[in-house]
């Protein structure tokens, strides 16, 4: 077997991955609320840009940001460029079934745990296909035992966020929530990738597909991309309903003042 390195430059890549997992796990949550506040296709709107939160910041981009930091010093690892594609769409899609199964209608203990199961089941499923991703002169196997262990914790870490998306309000509670799904995904990570060995092959040839460093750049202006458009969406939300509640407000004191400047000149006529 050969060695494998998950940490190749530090700490940097698994606190770059925390990070991101905790920043798509707060936007999750806060457009979640904004969901429940909501009804019908707006309900269904929020719910995606929640989904896309989730799966695609706080777990994809959080796994291949932790995947840079996976090495072998033996050999060279390229990544396929559809393979990782397929596993940012997975993990988008299998996110938004379940936060729309436990959240699109009235939320229940039932529906966040069949959610938590579905979803737990996808984003497990969205590591190990982000690992087929990987291209290496020789065969990656995993250790059976350690794989039920990720998607175990998948599961439950899946069930927790969405019972949090489903009931947490307050700022203090969304941060702490997000904090403790960021912890439980990158725990789901790095679980599973505890659970790979790699047999070289020196005979094969090489191996074609991108290098860590050529996904760096793309990865990071996604990162930035993602969550400057979520955070816009959310603040601008916030922003338009606020406008709207001063405007509504004043509307009424319009009305209220017309109203009480008419009452001397009807009472005068009157008389």
């Amino acid at each position: 077997m050969a060695e494998v390195h998950h940490f190749a430059y530090g700490a940097i890549n698994p606190v770059l991955a925390f990070i991101l997992s905790f920043l798509g796990s707060l936007l999750s949550l806060v457009l979640a609320a904004r969901a429940r506040d909501s009804k019908r296709w707006r309900r269904a709107r929020w719910l995606f840009l929640s989904a896309l939160a989730l799966g695609g910041t706080g777990i994809w981009l959080m796994h291949f940001m932790a995947m840079l930091g996976f090495d072998l010093p033996a050999a060279l690892i390229t990544y396929d460029l559809w393979a990782t594609a397929a596993s940012f769409v997975i993990a988008v899609l299998i996110v938004a079934v379940g936060l729309f199964a436990a959240i699109f209608t009235t939320p229940s203990a039932i529906k966040i745990a069949i959610g938590g199961i579905v979803t737990g089941i996808g984003v497990a499923s969205m590591h190990y296909t982000g690992m087929s991703a990987l291209h290496l002169a020789g065969t990656i196997s995993f250790d059976p035992t350690i794989v039920l262990a990720s998607f175990i914790i998948a599961i439950v870490a899946s069930t927790v966020a969405l019972w949090f998306a489903a009931i947490i309000r307050g700022a203090g509670a969304t941060v702490a929530a997000a904090l403790l799904m960021a912890v439980a995904v990158c725990s789901m990570h790095y679980t599973g990738m505890s659970a790979v060995q790699v047999e070289l092959n020196p005979d094969l040839p090489p191996v074609a597909g991108m290098g860590a460093f050529e996904l760096l750049a793309p990865i990071a202006v996604l990162a930035c991309i993602m969550i400057s458009a979520l955070a816009y969406a959310t603040v601008g939300f916030t922003v338009r309903q606020e406008n709207a509640q001063e405007e509504a407000m004043l509307q009424r004191a319009r009305e209220m003042y017309e109203s009480a400047a008419m009452v001397p000149a009807d009472t005068g006529r009157h008389k």
